[in-house]
């Protein structure tokens, strides 16, 4: 007897052996049933040698319960192959040992293996489910055929390829016992009808899991002399019952659910078509995942013969998807990885859908599959990895890449496999519990640490399909123009064009010379492009315009390529590779800003280049006057401040573009207002500081450091808004003071002076964009003065200012030049914009009779009026008036109002209680969507625009800034007239009947 507080030496060596309650396996152990082998290290040794010792015994010690004679015990300990064999299953698979508990005989499936056990077919799965003749002894029959290929697979005895290859064996013979019973049970319906059943998905690619749904598509045909109607209704039932044997849950459970709703028009579509039907379907309707989905179709049951006329009749339509016209934005939309489904606890524990799972491996493989099979017969095969092998001897993929993936995906399969195994469940979550993962670690030969080093593995394996995933599909693309080791395969110019084309390049001819110029050649400069242009390449595909990106990406490393800090700057910084591919294919005016200097690329990175964060208006305005001071003469001063310009647009428009389309790293910006303002502001304050800079050196060259008059400069419109959009003009009033002793004409001549000067120097032809001033605003518009004294203004102001001047000069704010003039032309005007009294009937009368003839006479001739950003029904000018006529009331008495930012007063607005939360929402949706679609457009097309644009790759483009995927510019169409015919109805409750 052991001494209390010390244990025994039976518990040690349990501990020794892997067990995890040595206390419990103690106990066990005192089972009579294992009287006669309790001291037998031989027992131990092999328990301990299970993925779950614990597990093991306990299943052993009810298998013996369960026992008449000793045949089973005698057996365990005189031969090691059954030994191994039983206590592997036992402690693999609770689901497994439950099953042997109940079957108390069916352990003898173990005891021998002819050499035909050790790789068993159709066949042999078939001789083991014979005597099945319902649907509960089909199940008995199946999981006993189940437990050798369970017994084979935690032994090694095969590996994860041929332990799939099994289970999609017996997943056919057990569809066609199902058949049988079925057919068996309605021997009319049976006799009525040519039955074919076509195994998709994993049981067609020869690659099952241990528990799946089994995917089947079914092709119905007339007996002869039958009519077809009843032979499809007859075929119908035959389907329907085969599947309910198999699916429906019995006292001894249910073997897997078999789904057919990869057929024509799924679930909504008739259970069983004749081939013909198959055919037209698949010939008029189906999608690119159909035709990918049949990659893995194989007969399996019934009519064998019909079977194989179907696979041969739409054989030659896949091949041909490739050529499909939806092809490329179809494979877009496929090769995002489909996570949002994934409830957000879940994302990081899915062997499946999960970034880096087993779906990537897949779907890269039969996108390449889809591209190259047509013309390489060596790649139809429906197994992931044998169409991966194939893909590598053709050099359709890199050999290094092969080797890594196969790797990944047999070590994901074979946890996937041990998951399933435990509870025979369909699952794809890797578990959380210890006891699980440190079983699973085991099984897979992880012993000293199980927990910790199937982490690291399942981690090390999924990074590299999510490192190759994209890497898988460029690689090739640069070894068919790249210098290659004797020995090496190449892909041919015809399959580089066609996987090119495939992704979405336009021309690829023109593509591959810019992958020769960029890395062939044995330069350490050529040898980074080799490492980035995978990478590059993938984010290129998965904007609108991937030939822009790849031609853009070339010439700013022509331009950069010598510079040393160019390249490890991409290859170095996390962020900056992706950056630049985002900006460079997202159109126009991005690129067209950092050609004109291409060092600009330095703020894409994390370190030094400031990064993509606007920079405030202070710090703007510093540096633009700074350049001012160190130039000689205001041409040069005003070309260094428009430098500054570009370069702060450049970083603008690029956080913009980051922002919009996301990272790998970070999503995409959730709050479209806040991208909205960003933009706003940012381009406000550049124009600001400019506008100050040229001022300042305007005056110097002129006037030394005094000008005879006083000068500020007022911003209007969008400008004084801090609205500002990259095409927008500088609308702005200029009011000058003449200085004490100064004679008026001279003021106003050096005023004026000034300001032609400024407008001159501004739009100089450079390789700056200009900045047009836009002073029409003014009193009298273009026939006045362009600047005023401050006197003028009032006076002006008192006695001729009309209505829509008031309502201008509610987006006046002082921008440049002197400050204290500035703020008394705002204590001027404040009294117009804001009247004590409010508004008279009349006025408000005249308001809505000039919006009203706006909208008919300004609207640009054929434009739809319905996606007209500006001017059409619920665009900018419908909320930005309702918002100004409020202000217009009510600004007197509410200081909220009192803005010159149009979200900011119509919150205000809202809080004020002068129009509902819900209405206000509803405007201020409209109007940042339409200033959205305002920047995406001259972020696409480089120039402004007030509509969607006609070409279809712009309108594409514009679709990704704002969010929509490929194929989806319908719906982003949709959405905005949705959007603005819910603006334009609150539109009219409030300011055509308000």
């Amino acid at each position: 007897m052991t001494a209390p507080g010390r244990r025994s030496s039976t518990f040690t060596r349990l501990l020794r052996h892997g067990f995890t309650d040595p206390s419990a396996a103690e106990r066990l152990l005192e089972a009579p049933e294992l009287a006669p082998v309790r001291d037998d290290p031989v027992l131990l040794e092999a328990l301990g040698a299970t993925a779950d010792p614990d597990l093991a015994l306990h299943g052993l010690v009810r298998l013996l319960e369960a026992q008449s004679g000793r045949d089973l015990l005698d057996t365990v300990i005189a031969a090691k192959p059954l030994r191994d064999r039983l206590l592997g299953v036992l402690g693999a698979s609770a689901a497994l040992a439950e099953h042997l508990a109940r079957h108390a005989d069916d352990w003898r499936a173990l005891v021998t293996y002819e050499p035909r056990d050790l790789h068993p077919g159709v066949a042999e799965f078939e001789r083991g489910l014979a005597e099945a003749t319902d649907p509960v002894s089909l199940r008995v029959a199946y999981r006993r055929c189940l437990l050798s290929i369970a017994a084979r697979d935690v032994c090694g005895t095969t590996d994860v390829a041929e332990s799939a290859a099994e289970l999609a064996d017996l997943a056919t013979a057990t569809l066609r016992a199902a058949l049988a019973i079925a057919g068996a049970a309605a021997p009319d319906d049976a006799a009525a009808c040519r039955l074919a059943v076509i195994a998709m998905g994993k049981c067609g690619g020869h690659e099952l899991n241990y528990v799946s749904d089994v995917d089947v598509i079914f092709v119905g045909e007339a007996a002869e002399g039958v009519d077809e109607t009843k032979a499809l209704r007859a075929a119908t039932k035959l389907a329907s019952h085969m599947m309910r044997i198999c699916s429906e849950t019995t006292v001894e459970g249910s073997i897997w659910p078999v789904d057919a709703n990869l057929r024509p028009e799924g679930r909504n579509g008739p259970l069983v078509r004749t081939l013909s039907s198959h055919l037209a379907y698949y010939q008029r309707w189906a999608k690119t995942w159909e035709f990918q989905a049949l990659l893995k179709a194989r007969p399996v049951a019934g009519d064998l013969a019909l079977g194989a006329e179907y696979v041969a009749a739409l054989e030659p339509l896949v091949w041909k998807a490739a050529e499909r016209e939806n092809f490329v934005p179809d494979v877009q939309k496929m090769r995002r990885r489909v996570i949002e489904n994934i409830p957000l606890a879940e994302v990081d524990r899915q062997l499946k859908l999960g970034p880096g799972g087993l779906r990537d491996v897949e779907f890269a493989v039969q996108l390449l599959q889809l591209v190259h099979g047509r013309a390489d017969a060596s790649l139809r095969s429906g197994s992931t990895l044998e169409a991966l092998k194939a893909l590598a001897a053709g050099g359709y993929v890199a050999r290094a890449d092969f080797a890594q993936l196969d790797a990944a995906y047999r070590f994901l399969r074979s946890m996937e496999h041990r998951i399933q195994l435990f509870r025979l469940r369909r699952t794809h979550l890797v578990p959380e519990d210890e006891a699980d993962l440190r079983r699973i670690g085991r099984s897979l030969g992880l012993r000293s640490d199980p927990v910790a080093d199937l982490n690291r593995e399942w981690r090390r394996h999924s990074s590299v399909v999510r490192r190759l995933h994209e890497k898988l599909f460029y690689r090739p693309l640069l070894d068919a123009v790249a210098q290659l080791a004797p020995g090496e395969v190449r892909l041919s110019s015809e399959a580089a064009r066609e996987r090119l084309v495939a992704l979405g390049y336009a021309d690829p001819a023109a593509a591959l010379r810019h992958l020769e110029a960029l890395a062939s050649g044995v330069t350490r400069k050529a040898a980074i492009q080799r490492t980035l242009l995978p990478v590059l390449l993938g984010w290129f595909a998965d904007s609108a315009d991937p030939d822009a990106g790849l031609l853009n990406f070339r010439k700013v490393s022509d331009a950069l390529g010598k510079t040393p800090w160019y390249l490890r700057l991409l290859r170095d910084e996390g962020a900056a590779a992706e950056n630049l591919a985002r900006v460079l294919s997202a159109g126009r005016l991005a690129p067209d800003l950092l050609m004109r200097a291409p060092e600009a690329v330095a703020l894409l990175g994390d370190g030094d280049g400031g990064g993509l964060a606007p920079r405030p208006r202070a710090h703007l305005e510093q540096e633009i006057l700074a350049a001012v001071n160190r130039a000689d003469g205001a041409a040069q001063a005003v070309t260094a401040a428009r430098g500054v310009r570009r370069r702060e647009l450049f970083r603008t428009a690029a956080a913009d573009i980051v922002g919009s389309y996301g990272t790998e790293a970070r999503p995409a910006e959730a709050d479209q207002g806040a991208l909205v303002d960003r933009v706003g502001g940012a381009v406000s304050d550049l124009t600001a500081a400019t506008l100050a800079g040229t001022l300042r050196a305007v005056v110097r060259e002129g006037w030394g450091d005094t000008l005879p008059t006083r000068f500020a400069v007022i911003g209007m419109g969008r400008f004084g808004g801090h609205e500002l959009g990259y095409g927008s003009d500088a609308d702005v009033l200029f009011v000058h003071e003449p200085r004490d002793g100064v004679d008026e004409q001279e003021a106003s001549r050096a005023a004026n002076r000034v300001v032609s000067e400024m407008r001159r120097l501004l739009q100089l032809p450079s390789a700056d964009p200009p900045l047009l001033i836009d002073a029409d605003l003014r009193p009298e518009g273009k026939s006045g003065p362009l600047v005023r004294t401050l006197k003028s203004y009032e006076a002006y102001y008192r006695r001729w200012s009309l209505g829509w001047e008031s309502q201008a000069l509610l987006r006046a704010e002082p921008v440049a030049g002197d400050e204290d003039l500035g703020r008394r032309f705002v204590e001027l005007i404040d009294p117009l914009r804001y009247p004590k009294a409010g508004l008279t009937d009349d006025a408000v009368r005249e308001i809505r009779r000039l919006k009203a003839r706006m909208e008919t006479e300004r609207l640009p001739r054929g434009a739809d009026p319905k996606l007209h950003t500006k001017l059409g029904p619920g665009g900018l000018s419908d909320v930005e008036w309702t918002v100004q006529l409020l202000q217009l009331r009510h600004g007197a008495t509410l200081p909220g109002l009192r803005t010159t930012r149009t979200r900011a007063a119509l919150s205000a607005a809202a809080a004020a209680d002068l129009i509902p939360a819900q209405d206000a929402a509803t405007l201020d949706e409209a109007w940042v969507l339409a200033t959205r679609v305002r920047n995406a457009v001259m972020l696409v097309r480089g120039r402004a625009g007030d509509t969607f644009p006609s070409d279809t790759r712009e309108l594409a483009a514009v679709g990704r800034y704002l969010g929509y995927g490929p194929g989806h510019v319908g719906d982003m169409l949709d959405d905005y007239r949705r959007t603005a015919r819910r603006a334009r109805a609150v539109v009219d409750a409030l300011f055509y009947t308000g």
